[in-house]
């Protein structure tokens, strides 16, 4: 049975990048993959960007209202196709794999989706993104995919002190914030909103031992 598999850590962890690597492994053994992000990431608009400066346009995004099952199956009906209609015959005329990166931004309806793109259509998922916000929140989509997924598996990355970095925090000017709304892209900011990983002893520094 296929898996829907969650891949999540802080900001800078390396999610993108393992993403594009899972995508090139499958490729380079003559495997197809379909590759998507939420519409709302308009960072990069219809890339997927590596820190390490690799980038990788995406087969579809999956707008906020859409059925992601829906949306998926007929870019899988495109990838036979074409398979098909290849002059050398390929064997392998479907795709192998979903990889969805930006996970955290999907609606809990559409993380549903992915479980039944896994189990019911028989094609794995892995799934990238953020567990927490900079509040320290849960985005809706990555508390469904806690509960849904077959696997769980942490990326890590360190705080600036040298510990493991745990929370997201939010920068607007250079300065700290820790009010506002979940979902704050900084390309789309009148003042430039960064992000920086954080262990938790630093994050309460910070916050004013503020978690919420």
């Amino acid at each position: 049975m296929a898996k829907l598999y969650f891949r999540y850590g802080a900001m800078n962890s390396g999610k993108s990048t393992a993403l594009l690597q899972a995508a090139f492994n499958y490729e380079e053994r003559g495997q197809r993959v379909l590759l998507a992000k939420p519409e709302i990431d308009t960072k990069g608009a219809d890339q997927i960007s590596s820190r390490l400066g690799v980038e990788r346009t995406v087969d579809f995004l999956i707008g906020p209202d859409d059925d992601a099952r829906e949306v998926f199956a007929e870019h899988r009906r495109r990838v036979q196709r074409e398979a098909e209609a290849a002059l050398v015959p390929d064997m392998r005329t479907d795709v192998a794999c979903l990889l969805v990166d930006e996970a955290q931004f999907l609606a809990p309806e559409q993380i549903d989706d992915l479980l039944r793109i896994a189990v019911s259509d028989g094609i794995p998922v892995l799934a990238y993104g953020i567990r927490t916000d900079f509040q320290t929140r849960a985005f809706p989509g990555s508390a469904r995919l806690m509960e849904l997924a077959h696997s769980l598996e942490e990326l890590k990355t360190i705080c600036r002190c040298g510990s493991k970095a745990l929370f997201n925090a939010r920068l607007v000017g250079g300065r700290f914030v820790f009010d506002g709304d979940q979902v704050a892209i900084d390309e789309l900011s009148p003042d430039r909103v960064t992000y920086e990983s954080m262990c938790a002893r630093c994050y309460l520094r910070e916050s004013g031992e503020r978690l919420r």
